[in-house]
């Protein structure tokens, strides 16, 4: 398996390459070539499977076995998902009015994040060893990526981990999460300004190509391909547990930068029998984009009960219209351009028309309809769920599943991590006692505030980690 950049200037980079970097030359995300087929027999044969041999079918089919071999690569796996709170790594939670719930948050963090990153901490961890090398891992979060991608790395050697965060664009528990780690190889930035805006140095770092070979820089924001691999594993598993052979399942996945709709259109592509339903908070970027294939910029995310939905720039549209392009490298360039100088984009008609084929609906919720459903499902169920999980029950609440399809709720995050929003919704809040712990712990972050240069802050911050490292190499 090789990679390319979605913008055509990169083709066939290896898996471990793709890994440790972020954006390409040309500031495209990097994608398979091609499309591994998953068979209906396959389908059949994997019906048993546990959530973690699903991870390492899919993870075999978009890595080669000369780059990792079958044994290194199931034990890495079994490393990875000995930290989840629960064997079955997912849980479901079936309610009243058909409303089923997958439960993706069972990990470290407490979010969907944990099942993609804990694993592909330990794939950099993998090669770094093997190569005795050192990287620098650069992430923006809007809230949970931040925690689980440092939980993923923290203590490991050859690895140092910076994170961007909004300081008042994510809840208090979201920073503790991240400021709470005081391991030496762990460096937070709480950012004066939105997910946007902090986005803004972390791009311009990685379009510093001398720097990024410097010091070898990688992030493991859904930038990062073998994320997105890794989520195309729990799409298998949803369909596998809960559809039979002449089902198709719905999945409704409440969505921020659209990583994890990636996941869901490649399983597709892959041959799994599913269609997508995007659901966002009032910032609209998404919905807009796969209902009229719009993006209108000038827009600044605004902060809603659901945070990690604050993002109006969402990077992995790029993806989604590599996926239906049939590898339309100019159309790529053009789209990517207009991305990145904060252009007005319209999709042709006939790519936004295959979206949909997949990503059959997509629809945003004002604040008011995520609190109401917050206290719906309560009142209805005894079940709480997040601010961005109620994204997607509001979908279900209003909108009839397809003929012939069962229809899951994806739950990224757990509602014990937003006590705020559940109060608002006259929901009592669950004491969860490794949340509670956050606020005795020390805390370790730096600030970069409005005026200052972001860029320089970073970089500096880079250039003295990498300088770190040379000097204890030598």
């Amino acid at each position: 398996m090789k990679y390319c950049s979605v913008r055509g200037l990169e083709k066939d980079i290896s898996f471990k390459d793709v890994l440790f970097r972020g954006y390409a030359k040309d500031g495209g995300l990097y994608m398979p070539q091609t499309i591994p087929f998953v068979s209906e027999d396959k389908l059949k044969e994997m019906k048993k499977f546990s959530y973690s041999e699903v991870v390492k079918m899919i993870l075999r089919l978009f890595i080669d076995e000369s780059e990792i071999s079958t044994d290194d690569l199931n034990s890495l796996v079994k490393s990875a998902h000995s930290q989840f709170e629960i064997p079955e790594i997912i849980k479901f939670a079936k309610l009243n009015e058909d409303l089923l719930i997958a439960e993706l948050f069972h990990g470290e963090t407490l979010t969907f994040k944990d099942l993609a990153l804990s694993v592909v901490g330990r794939l950099f961890e993998y090669f770094l060893k093997q190569n005795n090398k050192h990287t620098i891992i650069l992430v923006g979060t809007s809230g949970d990526t931040g925690s689980s991608a440092i939980s993923s790395v923290r203590g490991l050697q050859g690895i140092d981990i910076i994170v961007l965060y909004p300081k008042n664009n994510c809840t208090k528990i979201q920073e503790l999460q991240m400021i709470t780690f005081t391991d030496s190889n762990v460096h937070c930035f709480a950012v004066d300004g939105s997910s946007d805006e902090l986005d803004a140095p972390i791009k311009k770092c990685f379009a510093d190509f001398e720097l990024v070979v410097k010091h070898n820089i990688s992030s493991l924001n859904s930038i990062n391909w073998s994320r997105i691999a890794v989520q195309i594993a729990h799409y298998f598993y949803l369909y596998l547990q809960l559809c039979s052979q002449d089902e198709s399942l719905e999945v409704i996945v409440p969505s921020g930068a659209a990583g994890n709709l990636t996941a869901g259109l490649l399983a597709n592509l892959m041959g799994l029998p599913i269609t997508l339903v995007a659901s966002t908070n009032s910032n609209k970027c998404v919905s807009e984009f796969l209902r009229r294939g719009e993006i209108k910029t000038g827009n600044k995310a605004h902060p809603t009960l659901a945070p990690a939905m604050d993002i109006q720039m969402p990077y992995n549209l790029e993806r989604l219209v590599f996926l239906v392009s049939n590898g339309d490298f100019k159309l790529l360039e053009s789209f990517g351009s207009a991305f990145d100088n904060n252009r007005n984009i319209k999709l042709p008609d006939i790519i936004l028309n295959k979206l949909k084929e997949v990503i059959i609906d997509a629809e945003s919720f004002s604040d008011d309809v995520i609190t109401n459903t917050i206290r719906k499902c309560w009142q209805e169920n005894s079940y709480r769920v997040c601010p961005h999980t109620a994204t997607a029950v509001a979908y279900h609440y209003k909108h009839k599943k397809t003929r012939g399809s069962i229809r899951v709720c994806l739950a990224t995050a757990s509602a014990d991590k937003f006590p705020d929003a559940l109060i608002s919704s006259q929901v009592p809040p669950n004491i969860n006692s490794k949340i509670e712990c956050l606020f005795k712990l020390d805390k370790k972050f730096v600030r970069m505030q409005v005026g200052e240069n972001w860029f320089s802050i970073l970089k500096n911050k880079i250039e003295e980690i990498g300088n770190q490292y040379s000097v204890l190499a030598s």
